[in-house]
This record gives C-alpha cells, structure tokens and sequence, in this order.
C-alpha cells in the first residue's frame, strides 16, 4: 500500500505521478550504437533498457536528492524547499534517505530543515510519521506476493527506479532512443539514456536516464522541458550502498509524545487486495460510456507524449473545508464549453480540476485539456 495514493489531487500530481503522465504508448526500442566511453563496455539503447528491466538487487541504502523547478505557483499549505513535509516535494529542493531490503521492508526518510517524515514498512506494518506535527499513522496490509530478488521499483514512487519504470514502460514509436555517452552519478560510473519526444506538441523536451554501470539500477532521472537547458524535474542519488541494510532500520517505534492513529486497510484498497479497474484507453475516449464517466473510470484521450488523462477526484478532496479548496482559490479560474474550474499550468504538465470534481493532466497546454474534455 503506497501512502501516496490517498493524497489530494494537486499535491500527488509531482512528482510521483510526474513521469508516468509525461510518457504514452508501450515498444521496444529501436538497436541503437551506444556512445558509452570509457570505463565502462558499449551497450545499445535496447541492451541498457533490458538491463534496467531485469536488474534487481538484495538490497540498497543511499540518498537521494530531489529538485523540482516546475514553474508553479505557490500554493497554500504546500512547502518549499526545506520542508519535510511529503507534499512539499512538489517544489524546491529535497533531501531524501532510503533504505531497501524488498517490497515488504523499506524505509523512505524526507529530512527538512526543521523536521523529518518516514514511511516505513516492515512486513504487514506501514507506518507513516512526521515530526512537525508529532503524529503517527499504522495501517496493517497485505505482505507482497512478488517473488525475491526485488526490483527496486517496488521501494518507492520517488526513487530513480520509480521514475524510470515509468518512462521505460511507456516508450512507443513516438519517442527517439538513444545514448549519450556515460556519467558519474553518486561517485560512480553511469550510461546515459536519452529519451526524445518526436511530438512537438509535447511540453517535454527530453528525458535522461543515468543507469549505474554495475547494477543496472537507474540512479538518476531528469526531465527537461521543452527548450531548457536544465531540468525542471531531477531525482539521482549522492550516496548509493547496494548492500541489504540493516533489520534494525525497518522497526519504527513512535517516540514519546506523539499521536498515534490506527487504521484498518479495507478490502479492495490501494494494499492491492482488490485489481483496480483498466482505464478507457481509446485514443479519442469515443469508446466510453456515459456510464463509464459517472463512474470515475480514468480514460486517456490520445496516445504518446500528448496524452492525456482525465479521472474523478474523491468528494472530499474538493469539499468546502478542505485545504484542496483553498489552493484552488488561489489558481486562474478558466471555463469554456466543457464547464468550469482552475487551471494549474507548469514547464512540464497543465493540469485542470473542475468545478464537478474532474481531474485532467498532460503534458500538454492547456487548451489540450480542454479538448480531451469536450470528448
């Protein structure tokens, strides 16, 4: 069960959906020569994306540092740089620690300034805490059925891993695959892979992928908007031990003085005791009952890089005393057509939540999501 899932709109929006919405369609890539230098063998843009699929460790502890310049504007109750808050990773500058032994037992520290916030599983126990506000979550779920040795895709939706799955998974003949020579990431030697989009309609320029040279494991993401020379989204490592890390580091004991909630996982949750539903993926979403929209069924309009996907949001994500509705005053108000609600535009995705609680993104503009609205 990822703590991510259940987070109002705006804020599960990046970046730990960020490259899965970027990138559509699904591929193999084309045999390309790799440009690989010294020290490390060649290797193909094919080989190296067989290489991340299949590579799999016993365990691993690093650091890792996350930088998001997304070109959004401030939005009440989300932190900034500094902030250990999970929400607050939307912007700024971010250190995060990581500890993985497999899917059932990880640790992912955010260390602010002023504060920290875990999430840590160890077997059947999820625990979730932070330090500014004193208070713990623990849930009991389901252990993983994956059989060990783990992908470290699994550890985290925030690490290199996670980010690179995503654009691994959705490559298509929309996308030009290349190498770019090697890297040094976390002080060892790297592939680079470059990921173009050949739709100019796409707010994404590029994607580079740095895949470590002796486990394979992606140890850096970046993601570039069109026609900048630096990335508005970056996820790498600065420290990275792929070692088994300790069994002490996966028991979380709340310290004295903090509040303490249990909850109990329903069946069919985000613990994945239940298969979600497959979304609608015509590409014009003309396959998609009236039904299937009242339901909240996520459809995606389009295909590749310009896609885009339109879902219901929880009621209580939009309610009048949340604090997803005080953000939401603080957005341009758009309408057309389609109806009306509030636009939240950035270098990377344009994302729109209406006034009857529909929630679409793409990395597309804005008028893309009007669009894939009015079908």
């Amino acid at each position: 069960m990822s703590p991510f899932t259940r987070r109002p709109a705006l804020r599960w929006l990046v970046p730990a959906t960020a490259a899965a919405l970027l990138i559509g369609g699904v591929s193999a890539a084309g045999v390309l020569t790799a440009n690989a230098g010294d020290p490390l063998p060649q290797r193909t843009p094919s080989q190296l994306l067989i290489d991340v699929q299949n590579a799999r460790l016993t365990g691993l502890s690093g650091t890792i540092v996350e930088d998001a310049d997304l070109g959004l504007p401030d939005l009440p109750g989300v932190g900034g740089s500094g902030s250990s808050d999970l929400s607050s990773l939307v912007s700024g500058s971010h250190t995060l620690r990581l500890w993985y032994g497999d899917p059932n037992h990880v640790r992912l520290s955010v260390l602010g300034s002023l504060g920290e916030s875990d999430v840590v599983r160890n077997g059947t126990s999820l625990w979730t805490w932070s330090s500014k506000d004193k208070a713990a979550t623990h849930r009991t779920v389901p252990l993983s059925s994956e059989e060990t040795p783990k992908s470290l895709a699994s550890a985290s939706p925030l690490t290199p891993q996670q980010a690179a799955d995503a654009a691994l998974e959705a490559l298509s003949p929309s996308t030009k695959v290349s190498t770019d020579g090697t890297a040094t990431v976390a002080g060892r030697s790297a592939y680079e892979l470059l990921l173009q989009p050949r739709d100019s309609h796409s707010l994404v320029g590029s994607v580079r992928i740095a895949v470590d040279g002796a486990t394979h494991v992606p140890t850096r993401v970046q993601v570039f908007a069109k026609n900048a020379d630096n990335p508005s989204f970056e996820v790498g490592f600065t420290s990275f031990d792929p070692s088994e890390p300790s069994a002490s580091m996966f028991r979380f004991n709340p310290p004295p003085g903090t509040k303490v909630t249990q909850k109990v996982t329903e069946s069919g949750s985000a613990s994945g005791s239940k298969a979600t539903p497959e979304a609608d993926t015509t590409p014009s979403g003309k396959g998609a009952t009236a039904a299937e929209h009242a339901s909240g069924r996520p459809r995606v309009v389009g295909s590749g890089w310009t896609s885009v996907v339109v879902t219901k949001v929880p009621g209580d994500a939009t309610s009048g005393s949340s604090s997803m509705t005080q953000a939401l005053e603080t957005l341009p108000k758009v309408s057309g057509s389609w109806g009306s609600g509030h636009l939240l535009q950035g270098t990377l995705f344009s994302a729109l939540l209406t006034d009857d609680g529909r929630l679409v993104v793409g990395a597309v503009a804005p008028s893309a999501l009007y669009a894939a609205l009015a079908r």
